[in-house]
């Protein structure tokens, strides 16, 4: 195999010079003027324009740590999860462009049918309402010093989250988005109430390889408990299975928004 010659990882190009205001206008009339718009041009804007922001957010994050002072294995974790959200920002593009397709279609009655129990399908997921299984990872963690806390456990369900995890099952409970991490009065951890029995068992569904490089990222939640003497076991599956499922309640107080057209 040819050897190639090393890449520069760090050196970045320099910009062009960027155009006069009056020559910025006189582009922006002669683009408008051959331009036809349509509401699935307007569509693919808007999701690449979301697209962007997304990435520049990643981006101004990583700045702010500094490229300099983060690990080979941390710049590693930063570009998987750049990665990840691009691909998963463009897997929605192609699928809300899919779903138009079909619903101006012929078919589109059975269209949007189908796109309508898809939707409730990823709401009840979401909602921890239904068992769900995929590919994913099980965490097991042995903390025979008891020396896991609060931070510790929401460090890594937000770790789990960051990388994509699409459900989360830790112990007999389902993470869902109203779930909280907290302390009973002996100064146990308790998840939505629920004291976590030992060995811990964390299965998340997700992409197995981000999630198992999420939870082990320098100064993560993998890091820190093994730092105190906990052992801790992550293995990668094509299937994994979460049962646990979330009992939904009746909000006290958040009601939504009516549509401007509701009387």
């Amino acid at each position: 195999m040819t050897a190639e010659a090393p890449r520069p990882r760090f050196a970045r190009r320099r910009r062009p010079e960027p155009p006069t205001p009056q020559e910025a206008r006189n582009r922006l009339r002669r683009a408008l003027g051959t331009v036809h718009l349509t509401r699935g041009h307007v569509l693919t804007a808007l999701l690449t324009v979301l697209l962007g922001v997304a990435l520049m957010a990643q981006v101004r994050v990583t700045d702010e740590a500094g490229l300099r002072e983060l690990r080979e294995t941390e710049l590693v974790a930063l570009l998987d999860d750049v990665t990840t959200r691009a691909d998963s920002l463009r897997e929605e593009v192609r699928q809300l462009e899919a779903d138009r397709s079909r619903l101006q279609g012929g078919q589109g009655d059975q269209a949007a049918a189908a796109a309508a129990q898809d939707r409730l399908e990823s709401y009840q997921i979401l909602a921890g309402t239904v068992p769900v299984q995929g590919p994913g990872i099980t965490v097991r963690v042995d903390d025979p010093g008891a020396v896991i806390t609060q931070t510790m456990l929401l460090d890594g369900i937000q770790e789990l989250r960051d990388a994509g995890a699409e459900a989360i099952q830790i112990g007999s409970v389902r993470v869902v988005a109203s779930t909280y991490v907290g302390t009973d009065a002996a100064g146990d951890v308790v998840l939505d109430g629920v004291p976590l029995r030992q060995p811990y068992t964390i299965t998340a569904v997700g992409d197995a390889h981000t999630l198992a490089g999420a939870i082990a990222i320098p100064g993560g939640f993998t890091d820190s408990l093994r730092g105190t003497g906990a052992t801790v076991t992550v293995l990668e599956s094509d299937v994994v299975r979460i049962e646990a499922l979330h009992q939904p309640r009746e909000a006290r107080y958040a009601r939504p928004v009516p549509s401007p057209s509701t009387p």
